[in-house]
């Protein structure tokens, strides 16, 4: 049995080319790409579905229920998340049994599409509208179950020299949804609080809902280019040219992962994600609050910052493949990705001399009056001190770098981490541990920054940013050679069997 190992040296990624091998025509592969194309944009959309309505849920949630508070607010963020959790599986179960996704693609799609419309509609239903917006909340996160079979399919469709590219691709797709989507929010906002009517007196277009139809525009065109979509595997038949196998479970036969190396890199991810959901939670009432901005100015000033933090993120991801023939992935995620983000939360522990503006609501005498500041109701905010815009400005530049490039570089690493086989259980485990820390994220933050203040909120995930990447640097060495290590192939009739395994691991 003789052993090919993948490494970063171009004589041997050359040699063990699959193209020679015949294993499609080139209109076949133009057509195979165009369906991993779909599979970001479907990513990017699911994203986008999450991303583009949480700076405006707060002041939306507020306008259709004064009496809902800023903790209930973080159970509709974590609804999403909550939703996409659960169903993740099933929807990946169901796409196994019936041995294909897009009927699944398709049903999801639907779903987003009608929980979009729903929760756009919020304003014609008289009572109970902050369940029924949790509720939306929890459908458009069980439509995003679908990412999980988007990355199985990849995983499917891609060969081995194409997968890590295409990991990274769809890890950017999804990280680009999250940043882009309040910069949509804010473009919005020239509608104002009110905007115009769609049914007179019971139903209108404003900055909330607009975001909403948005997604239903962009999911009925995703819906309409599926019906277009064939699935065009290929992972199995390249594994069995090169293994000289007979099916595909022979051509896998003995690979196993470094499994603290790949459950380190779930878990980096989870910590990643849940910093990135903090700044997204409580953004929108963290300016209000600091800064007395208003409802319109904080969500359009944050969906601002946000769309540049994406132009940011794509330039970014530009420089990265240059970056990384340089300096060692693992490194960069270290001293790039974790750093910049450690550094980002450590700055919002407040610094400021005097607390912030104060907003006497207790005192109120007209329910529907806008104070602004930081309300009095919040005992914290009458000792803190306040936020500077410099600190919060400083910050956000640094996670806007730092997040897309921790996230890519995790799920580049953990393609690697996993070598050449399916990745759809791996991924889905991926894809779980993004969601559920975006469903303790909100709760957890919501509940960290109303009752005890700024200081405990971004103390107490600088110190879990900072666990995190102590841990990294020490598996470091370990993760390096994982990358390597898994990448092999066993089978009686591999191709080129004279090939030695070469060790590309830089020195940290």
């Amino acid at each position: 049995m003789t052993a090919v190992t993948i490494v970063d040296n171009p004589d041997l990624n050359n040699a063990l080319k699959t193209d020679d091998f015949h294993l499609e025509t080139a209109i076949e592969h133009r057509k195979r790409w165009l369906s991993i194309r779909l599979m970001y944009f479907t990513v990017f959309l699911m994203s986008l579905g999450f991303g583009i309505a949480i700076t405006g849920i707060w002041p939306y949630l507020h306008k259709l229920d004064k009496d809902a508070g800023k903790e209930f607010m973080g159970y509709i963020i974590a609804a999403n998340p909550f939703g996409q959790m659960l169903f993740s599986p099933v929807i990946g179960l169901w796409a196994n049994k019936i041995n294909s996704t897009k009927k699944p693609f398709i049903f999801t799609l639907v779903l987003f599409i009608v929980s979009n419309a729903m929760y756009s509609s919020l304003e014609l239903i008289d009572s109970y509208r902050r369940y029924w917006m949790l509720a939306t909340r929890l459908l458009v996160g069980i439509s995003a179950a679908n990412i999980a079979i988007c990355r199985s399919y990849l995983s499917a469709a891609t060969k081995l020299q194409e997968r890590t590219g295409a990991v990274s691709m769809i890890s950017l797709a999804q990280v680009l949804g999250f940043i882009v989507g309040p910069g949509l929010q804010s473009l919005v906002t020239p509608l104002g609080d009110e905007g115009f009517p769609l049914i007179k007196g019971k139903l209108s277009m404003n900055m909330y809902t607009a975001a909403g139809w948005i997604n239903v525009l962009l999911g009925i065109i995703n819906l309409i280019l599926f019906a277009f979509f064939k699935e065009r595997p290929i992972a199995a038949k390249e594994a069995m040219v090169l293994c000289g196998a007979t099916s595909e479970k022979a051509a896998w036969k003995g690979l196993k992962p470094d499994y603290l190396s790949a459950w380190t890199l779930i878990v980096a991810f989870f910590v990643l994600t849940l910093n990135f959901v903090l700044l997204e939670t409580i953004g929108v009432m963290l300016t209000m609050d600091q800064f007395a901005w208003t409802d319109k100015q904080a969500v359009s000033y944050l969906g601002i910052l946000l769309s540049i933090g994406g132009v940011l993120a794509c330039i970014t991801m530009a420089v990265l493949k240059s970056i990384s023939k340089w300096l060692n992935e693992v490194l960069l995620l270290l001293w790039g990705g974790f750093l910049l983000m450690v550094i980002g939360r450590a700055i919002y522990i407040p610094w400021g001399p005097d607390p912030p503006v104060i907003a006497y609501v207790s005192n109120a005498t007209n329910s529907t009056e806008d104070i602004l500041g930081c309300p009095d109701i919040q005992e914290w905010c009458l000792y803190t001190p306040a936020l500077t815009l410099t600190q919060f400005l400083i910050g956000f530049l640094l996670t806007c770098i730092g997040y897309p490039l921790g996230i890519t570089l995790i799920q580049t690493i953990f393609s690697k981490v996993l070598g050449p086989r399916p990745q759809g259980v791996w991924m889905g485990w991926m894809t779980g541990s993004g969601c559920f820390s975006r469903v303790v994220g909100p709760v957890m933050v919501s509940y960290l920054y109303t009752r005890m203040g700024t200081i405990w909120t971004f103390g107490l995930t600088t110190v879990m940013m900072v666990a995190a990447m102590i841990w990294l640097r020490i598996v470091l060495r370990r993760l390096q050679k994982a990358c390597l290590k898994n990448y092999q192939i066993d089978g009686n009739d591999a191709p080129s069997p004279e090939m030695e395994i070469v060790d590309t691991t830089r020195d940290s």
